[in-house]
């Protein structure tokens, strides 16, 4: 099936889109919607901006959209919009997307798509976020850590490359400290929600960041 795939920049869409790809589907496009901030309950905001780079490196055509509001309705407008220029550029018959436990968002995402006689994927739903996050290293993803909010994780996870041993340690944490391993966050219950990118690449991306350390009261 030719699928659109709702695109963060984060581990959870790309991996989502690996796994769409090894179960057949044809990705045509990218979708990203850059939220107006971090207080969207429906979209992701952090590291929005380096999707650009990362669709240029993956050689996948991306659609996007800025918002100027966080308000729920207006971002579900502007994805309709969007999924409906994918449906009539690409000829889209799908979406793909990276949620795991965010019932919130999958449901949106499904009232869009039947809305636009779409199809959906959604290959993490309800995965197991241990073997999820050992399968996603052992598939070969990088992934960076750029920012942390939850009780037990300190400074020294800022622009960390995680490693399978990396894994491991967080999963210990998030259940000493009941955290979302995965990092979903929103509607999974986490305490707060970590965010980080993957670069899933055909060509090299390198980006210079700069790391700060915020400590926020939980």
């Amino acid at each position: 099936m030719k699928l659109g795939a709702l695109f963060s920049g984060g581990k959870d869409s790309a991996f989502a889109i690996y796994r769409a790809k090894s179960e057949g589907h044809d990705i045509s496009c990218l979708v990203t919607v850059f939220p107006k901030s971090e207080e969207s309950h429906l979209l992701h905001h952090p590291n929005i901006g380096l999707t650009v780079l990362q669709a240029k490196a993956m050689n996948i055509p991306q659609i996007t959209v800025g918002l100027d509001s966080d308000d729920t309705r207006i971002e579900v407008d502007n994805l309709k919009k969007s999924l409906k220029t994918a449906k009539e550029q690409f000829g889209i018959e799908g979406v793909v997307h990276g949620g795991i436990r965010s019932a919130f968002q999958k449901n949106h995402f499904e009232t869009i798509c039947r809305s636009l006689n779409l199809g959906v994927v959604s290959p993490l739903w309800n995965v197991n976020e241990s073997i999820y996050l050992h399968d996603l290293i052992q598939s070969g993803f990088q992934f960076i850590v750029t920012s942390v909010t939850a009780q037990g994780l300190d400074n020294s996870w800022l622009g960390k490359e995680m490693t399978i041993h990396d894994v491991e340690k967080l999963i210990v944490l998030s259940s000493k400290f009941g955290f979302n391993a995965s990092f979903e966050g929103g509607e999974a219950g986490d305490i707060c929600s970590i965010m980080s990118f993957v670069f899933w690449a055909h060509q090299d991306c390198k980006i210079k960041r700069n790391m700060g350390w915020v400590q926020r009261k939980v």
